[in-house]
């Protein structure tokens, strides 16, 4: 029988099969011989063992399209990065941090807003210019009013999604939505911090439709962005690619240079004032980096 892993708990792996549900299984041993492991995600042809308990054991793993490792998944096809415009406030700094670290992975992503109905107007504007030429497909929703899950479910279909961001911005929230279970527990708001209680335990991908999964992850607040020099970040700010070439300097990293094309488009307002310190930020963290790497 041929499945898919949606989730693993002390050496248990829960084999997700069309048209049968769920089967508990056990990995064979000729994996930690080979040094593999099973993951979330991956696809694998098992053998039942007793299907009155629906039991089996897991005995290949078919190739991965990509693999992440922190959380550790495979066979993501898209990644839904996905804030809260009120309580919490959105940490822009972390925004980018997530969509530089979807890039990176070279898996695509969707940058989704919750609770328009808590954000006035002029709040909803403001994310919605900061990030507008960022390049990523941009969504707003309030998954308690229901407002925008149905354009967004269309986007999910057919596709097993990681699901991104911090506590308090409405994941479970959204994952019960569309599944239209209880699947996920979902956590109050701490009144003092602003922020969410972590509910998310183990890995897991939630059936929400067929074929379609959702992969919420526990203590998940970034992206891998370990590897990336600083001179190559200026390549995940999409809105700087036309602007590439036009600068005084050949190869100009935007930062102190004069006669900078992305920094005229940043004073004339075409390019964000946020996202740019936000790329100034990045930059300096990288650069300080690689200092102390080579002293």
């Amino acid at each position: 029988m041929y499945g898919k892993i949606v989730k693993a708990i002390a050496g248990f792996y829960y084999v997700d099969v069309a048209e049968s549900g769920i089967y508990k299984c056990r990995a064979k041993g000729v994996f930690r011989k080979e040094g593999k492991k099973p993951l979330v995600g991956d696809d694998v042809c098992m053998d039942v063992t007793h299907e009155g308990d629906r039991e089996g054991n897991v005995t290949e793993i078919f190739p991965r399209k990509n693999e992440l490792f922190r959380p550790s998944v495979a066979n993501i096809d898209q990644v839904l990065i996905f804030f809260a415009l009120k309580t919490p406030d959105p940490n822009y700094l972390l925004i980018d941090r997530f969509l530089i670290s979807a890039s990176l992975c070279r898996i695509p992503g969707i940058l989704c807003f919750n609770k328009t109905d808590a954000a006035k107007d002029d709040e909803i504007t403001e994310v919605r210019e900061n990030y507008r030429n960022c390049g990523f497909p941009l969504h707003f929703v309030s998954v308690r009013k229901k407002e925008g899950i149905e354009e967004l479910s269309r986007l999910l279909e057919g596709k097993t999604t990681a699901l991104a961001g911090p506590s308090g911005s409405g994941k479970s929230s959204l994952t019960n939505e569309l599944s239209g279970t209880e699947a996920m527990e979902v956590g109050d708001i701490s009144k003092k911090l602003a922020r969410g209680k972590n509910t998310t335990r183990h890995i897991e991908l939630l059936k929400v439709g067929r074929d379609t999964f959702l992969c919420d992850t526990p203590g998940f607040s970034a992206l891998d962005t370990e590897g990336l020099l600083k001179h190559e970040l200026k390549e995940y700010f999409a809105e700087f690619n036309p602007y590439e070439g036009k600068c005084r300097f050949q190869g100009c990293v935007h930062i102190g240079e004069p006669d900078c094309a992305v920094k005229e488009a940043v004073r004339a307002g075409v390019i964000s004032q946020r996202r740019y310190d936000n790329y100034a930020a990045l930059y300096e963290e990288l650069k300080d980096a690689e200092r102390r790497r080579y002293q």
